[in-house]
This record gives C-alpha cells, structure tokens and sequence, in this order.
C-alpha cells in the first residue's frame, strides 16, 4: 500500500507537466495567423493611404465643370440697361393683367345693370292738368295701380285737423304730400292686396270691400283690418302738373 502511494506520487507532477505543455503548444498554434495578420496590418494601411493621397486630383482635373451661373449671370454694376429692361418688361405684363381684369369686371357689372327699356319702365310721367279738383284718377305704374287725387281746400283742412291718437299708422297728412293739393298713393290695400274703391267708404277716401278697409283722403287706415296706410310711391313733379313716378 505504501507503495502504491509512492508510485502515483511520483507519477502526477509527470503528467501535469506533459498536459500543461500541451496546451500551451495548441495556445500559440492558434493565435499565431491572427498575430501574423495584425503585424501585416500597418503596411497595408500605409500602402492604402500613399495611394490614396497620390489619386488626389484637383477640381479642374476631374472633367467639365458647369461655369453658366459665372457666364449668365447679369451683373446689375456693369449692365444697368438690362435691370431697366427687366422692370419695364415686369410692369408691362402686370399693367396689362390689371388692364384685362379691370375690362371684366366692368363687362360683369355692367350686364347685371338694367337695361334701358327696363330703365324706360322703371319710371312713368303723368299729366295732372286734366284732374277736377275733388276727382280720382287710377294710373298704372310697374304694373300697380296708383290712385292719384286733386284735393279740395275742405279736404286738406280736414285731414290735416285728425289727432295721430285717432290713426293706427300714424302720419300726419304734409308728411304724405309733395304738394297738399295732390295725393298720390298705391291703390293696393295693405291687407291682402286688393284695390279698394275710390270715393266710398266712411271718411270719403278708399274703401276695400275684401275685407272692410277704410281709408280717409290722405290714404291712412281709419277702419277696418288693414295695419298700415296706403304706400307712397317715389315721385317728383316735373312742372306745375307734371308728376315723374319712380
């Protein structure tokens, strides 16, 4: 037993020698192409930098290069003439621009405006002289009846006298006349668009018999349904007794 013991003793540093050497054989085999590449390393980046400086060319060197803006471009110092021309060129195209919109609008808003026969019917001239005082004349106007009447000096009196408490639309009677002899209304009741009746009713003036609307001779609503008075068309008097309506 003892020897035994001897034996392996002696025999374990042996074979821990062998294995480590070994090792370190196979260690340095394979690390060897890696120290062998790294060490050929600096000359390959010299070469490649020393080829690389001597390629270096010069920008002239490389082919054509594009000189246009330098040929082209206008000098504004040296050549005046052609910044003149160039603004004259640019208010030229934008006066004409404004003058061609100006041209269509003036067509547009001139087609929307009345033409002059509608102009010639907008507007209507009567002759007064052949009215009786006291007396009613129906006309037409637009295509609306228009009451005109001759009042008497009795008749202006009146309806100049009637308190605004006595009117539903209240007016008083120089605020519907031009002239306090001459009346003129739209013969179309403020109800619901009938005519009413000249000379009858209960103060004198318009009746509608629709509905029972009075009117007294200044064409105010007395009685009846009727809100408003009766309309006052636009009107002026040409002469003594001429009236333009419209």
């Amino acid at each position: 037993m003892n020897a035994f013991r001897l034996g392996a003793s002696r025999l374990v540093p042996s074979v821990t020698r062998s294995v480590a050497g070994s090792l370190s054989s196979r260690q340095t085999a394979a690390f060897a192409p890696s120290l062998a590449s790294s060490s050929s390393s600096p000359s390959f980046f010299s070469t490649a930098t020393s080829s690389s400086s001597s390629n270096q060319q010069s920008l002239h060197e490389l082919g054509s290069v594009d000189h246009s803006y330098t040929s082209d471009r206008i000098d504004k110092v040296a050549e005046p003439e052609r910044r003149a021309f160039t603004y004259l060129m640019l208010s030229g195209v934008r006066f004409a621009y404004a003058s061609t919109a100006r041209v269509l609008v003036v067509k547009f808003v001139s087609s929307m405006s009345a033409s002059a026969d509608v102009l010639a019917l907008a507007s209507a001239e009567f002759d007064l002289g052949d009215i009786d005082p006291g007396k009613t004349i129906t006309v037409k106007w637009r295509g609306k009846p228009v009451f005109i009447r001759h009042r008497t000096p009795a008749e202006i009196a009146v309806e100049s006298a009637v308190p605004m408490a006595h009117l539903r639309d209240q007016e008083a009677d120089d605020e519907r006349v031009l002239k306090p002899e001459w009346l003129v209304v739209l013969g179309i009741c403020t109800h619901l668009g009938c005519v009413p009746i000249s000379g009858a009713g209960d103060f004198n003036g318009w009746f509608c018999p629709c509905h029972g609307s009075h009117y007294d001779v200044s064409g105010r609503i007395r009685k009846g349904p009727a809100p408003l008075n009766l309309e006052v068309p636009p009107y002026k008097f040409t002469e003594e007794t001429k009236i333009l309506v419209g």
